[in-house]
């Protein structure tokens, strides 16, 4: 408190002290901007995200979380693209995993959603597939019997190619019993599996199956010399059709050694021709 002035009696001067506070721009600042920013950067993230898992496909979201996964590090150092975000599963350049899946190409850049890869990755091998398929139904379909047998024709897709399995049952069967001579109803049948294969120009296999029955005790046929005589058969039924003869590779009888149902051996559609479409 300050001092009374000597000599005089007056009261003392309160001294008034003002503090005022300023607000840097006041409801003016920039605080809330920092926070809209950081809104608007996490929608942005948000949708980006939602973008990637719409517009990549599975292998491509597989090697996204591959990158992300510590115990991958290793195997992927020195691969191609191991410093980009697919971290060594690069599009379009090849890796060096063990077990390295095929190129998708390198040619272009923009993959579209709906492909179906290069010839590497089983992309031509669907479509060609695909495509005997539509020719084979095609041809079943021209009369009621093929129409009815159509259910004795398999079609899979293998590493070695496209097999058909042509297959006896209960109420079918290929061949005349113990012989190598078609039915009329197989013979037909075989007729519309060779034109439907003509146009392929890929190398043929004809492997001959039978079941595991045995012949009479002093029978000079057996098994192994049937499924080979029936195999033969087979092939020139389908050069009648129409197959050139330079285009099988290989005509084999192979008995009862690989059964379609092997809990039981005897089963009549162990009995079948399996035609191969070698790739």
């Amino acid at each position: 408190m300050a001092k009374a002035p000597k000599g005089k009696n007056e009261p003392v001067r309160p001294i008034i002290v003002k503090k005022v506070t300023v607000v840097a721009g006041g409801h003016h600042g920039g605080a809330w901007k920092v926070a809209y920013a950081d809104f608007v950067t996490a929608m942005m993230a948000f949708f980006l995200l939602m973008w990637l898992l719409g517009a990549t496909t599975e292998k491509q979201r597989k090697g996204i979380a591959d990158y992300f996964t510590p115990t991958l590090v290793k195997m992927k150092e020195g691969s191609a693209g191991s410093y980009g975000l697919l971290g060594g599963s690069s599009l379009t350049d090849p890796d060096n995993y063990q077990y390295r899946a095929g190129q998708t190409g390198t040619k272009t850049l923009t993959i579209p959603r709906d492909a179906t890869g290069g010839a590497k990755d089983g992309g031509t091998k669907a479509k060609r597939t695909a495509s005997l398929q539509q020719r084979l139904q095609q041809k079943l379909a021209a009369s009621e019997t093929l129409r009815k047998l159509a259910k004795q024709v398999r079609v899979t897709q293998t590493p070695e190619g496209i097999r058909l399995d042509l297959m006896d049952d209960a109420k079918f069967s290929m061949f005349r019993l113990g012989t190598t001579i078609l039915t009329p109803e197989a013979a037909e049948l075989v007729r519309a599996i060779g034109q439907a294969i003509g146009p392929d120009s890929a190398g043929l296999s004809v492997r001959g199956h039978t079941d595991a029955l045995q012949w009479k005790p002093g029978d000079a046929a057996n098994n192994w010399s049937l499924s080979a005589g029936r195999a033969e058969a087979t092939r020139q039924a389908l050069m009648k059709s129409g197959v050139t003869e330079n285009r099988f590779r290989r005509i084999e009888g192979v008995a009862d050694q690989e059964p379609l149902i092997p809990d039981s051996p005897t089963d009549p559609r162990n009995r079948r021709m399996s035609i191969l479409l070698m790739n």
